[in-house]
């Protein structure tokens, strides 16, 4: 009589070996439970690769490799039994190395990742020929191949910008910075409207290329925001744009830039309450407009809180203008008065105009994005490093130290996507389904990154450790370049739909850009406490306040980091302050190549 095959489903677990005996091994997952593995005859293994490396397989080696302290994930069926699960290794990946370290921690990582994905992008965009942004396409399939959608968009050319203009900071990659350059004057050629009556510049949506002719695209063309002019399209327009001019001091930009911020102050702020709306009307640029629909009168995370990660923290970087530090200020105090809810764990993400919580919103309803809560964390951290306040120290710790237990996968790693803000049974249900997103496993690193360096905390370093591990294991695409939009709960690629896609109207180069530039910074300069080096190319006429090029890489708290050599064109030179890493610029009227090195203060 035969035997029918046992239940069984595949599944991946995450966890450092605390015992191998003979062709098993123990494991301890991220929250401390206890699982065993068992090797077979057919078990492969490899240790962790970043983009453009080989293979390495360690398949010989993998019994040798099972030893007590090493962070694993494993892959195969799981046989479930009466007396529990058991867990049969198909695929093994060993991400910690002999000694302890972690790969993503060596200086030059996260930098040589980012150079990888500048290449796809490029040769996605553009080929191996000269940068012509007419050619430019949103919609990248998987391969990296242009499809025959022929809108371009506004904010993922912005994001594209960003990427390069970040890739020439970590590298001095000039063909990088060629791109970036040329993005950005298409931008200001194509994409912007200048209101001169109300001094504001605002962008298109995009550009619709039809019959060789270019057709604008006013109000945004998106579902959620569909006919309005979103903040978020707005903010997004400009991360490319100063970033740009961080290396450049181009002159343009800036005037791009500083009127993009009065259309903010001037159409979206409240000068009543507080905080700017999601929305406003295409014709009469008001938030009130019924045109609007469920998005009049409203305010969201998004239009809150993203002007600080997308362009104002890097607008102040790069001019210490106190006014940019105001509105940092200000949308900051937004946040920690009127997010925070003692009833979740999750903060409150939309509202009314009078910061009444909106639970009915579209597809949101009361349901939270992780990542928002992940990104709040980390940018409320860095704006401690400009502005320190109680506030701002408590709520990045708090949602640090809350996030894990509630919206991370706790026995396969990886960081989960919207989930109910209100527990039923004890368990923040699935808004939808537990599939993993790129964005929001970087908001996870950097936001773990800058609280372990900015509070010694252990647990958030381990955090950080983890997150990376599950990103560098599985949202990279070895096969075909670029990262993966989404993973399935265990790991696997999901590529359906829009998200099979290395470009569209939700993804560009940006987010896994900033990851990069970030995660290389904040490592150096406050993990491993190493030196780092950046690059600048100035415009003939940069316009930087006060003459003075600011080089911080990012926000740091005062006295962390200094900056201790320049090179201007090759030949080193001393009028430079170390403290506020600045740059008197000379006045040559040419383009300068400047390299500077920040250290850690004391180091």
């Amino acid at each position: 009589m035969a035997t029918r095959l046992p239940f069984t489903f595949s599944d991946s677990v995450a966890g450092y070996v605390t015992a191998r005996t003979g062709g098993s091994a123990d494991l301890t997952t991220l929250d401390g439970r206890r699982v065993t593995i068992h090797l077979t005859e057919t078990t492969s293994a490899q240790h962790l690769r970043n983009l453009g490396q080989p293979y390495h397989d360690v398949t010989g080696r993998m019994r040798e490799l099972l030893t007590p302290g090493r962070f694993v994930f494993c892959y195969g069926p799981v046989y479930s039994e009466e007396e529990g699960l058991h867990y049969q290794a198909a695929q093994l990946v060993f991400v910690n190395e002999d000694d302890g370290s972690w790969p993503f921690e060596r200086s030059g990582w996260w930098t040589e990742q980012l150079r990888e994905l500048a290449t796809f992008y490029r040769r996605s965009q553009f080929g191996d020929g000269p940068v012509d942004f007419g050619d430019y396409r949103t919609v990248i399939s998987g391969s990296g191949g242009k499809t025959d959608v022929q809108v371009q968009e506004t904010d993922t050319i912005s994001r594209l910008v960003y990427g390069m203009a970040s890739t020439y900071l970590l590298t001095g990659d000039e063909d990088a910075l060629a791109v970036a350059d040329a993005g950005s004057q298409y931008l200001h050629d194509h994409m912007r409207f200048v209101d001169a009556d109300e001094d504001v510049v605002y962008w298109y949506h995009g550009v619709e290329i039809a019959q060789g002719r270019e057709h604008q695209l006013f109000a945004s063309e998106f579902g959620d925001d569909y006919r309005a002019i979103p903040a978020y399209e707005q903010i997004y327009a400009l991360v490319g744009l100063t970033q740009t001019y961080r290396v450049t001091g181009n002159p343009d930009y800036l005037a791009d830039i500083e009127g993009t911020v009065r259309l903010f102050e001037k159409h979206f702020h409240d000068p009543k309450l507080g905080g700017y709306y999601s929305h406003i009307d295409p014709v009469t640029l008001s938030p009130y407009h019924e045109s609007l629909g469920p998005n009049r009168a409203r305010k969201n995370w998004n239009s809150v809180g993203d002007h600080a990660p997308a362009y104002l923290l890097n607008l102040f970087l790069a001019t210490g203008e106190e006014r940019h530090r105001r509105m940092l200020e200000h949308t900051f105090d937004m946040i920690v008065t009127h997010m925070p809810d003692r009833s979740s764990p999750f903060v409150q993400e939309r509202f009314h105009a009078d910061w009444t919580p909106d639970t009915e919103w579209g597809w949101q309803q009361d349901r939270a994005v992780v990542g928002h809560n992940l990104k709040i964390a980390w940018n409320l951290m860095r704006m401690q490093g400009t502005l320190p306040k109680r506030e701002y120290l408590a709520l990045a710790e708090h949602l640090g130290a809350t996030m894990p237990e509630v919206g991370r996968d706790s026995r396969r790693g990886g960081w989960y996507d919207v989930v109910q803000r209100a527990a039923e049974n004890g368990r923040h249900r699935f808004a939808w389904h537990d599939r993993k997103t790129w964005w929001q496993q970087e908001q996870a690193i950097l936001a773990y990154l800058i609280l372990a360096g900015g509070t010694g905390r252990e647990d958030f370093l381990r955090h950080a450790r983890e997150s990376s591990a599950f990103y560098n294991s599985f949202f990279l695409d070895h096969d075909e370049g670029g990262v993966f939009f989404t993973v399935l709960a265990q790991g696997l690629p999901f590529l359906v739909g829009n998200e099979r896609l290395k470009g569209s109207h939700a993804m560009a180069m940006y987010h896994k850009a900033e990851l990069c530039y970030l995660a290389e910074i904040y490592t150096r300069l406050l993990i491993n406490e190493e030196p780092l080096e950046l690059y600048f190319r100035t415009h003939p006429h940069a316009s930087f306040p006060g003459g003075r090029l600011r080089v911080s890489p990012d926000v740091f708290p005062a006295g962390r980091i200094v900056l201790d050599r320049v090179l201007i064109d090759g030949a080193p030179y001393d009028d430079f302050d170390a403290e506020s890493m600045s740059i008197r610029l000379p006045d040559s009227g040419e383009e300068l190549r400047i390299r500077a090195r920040v250290r850690p203060a004391g180091r």
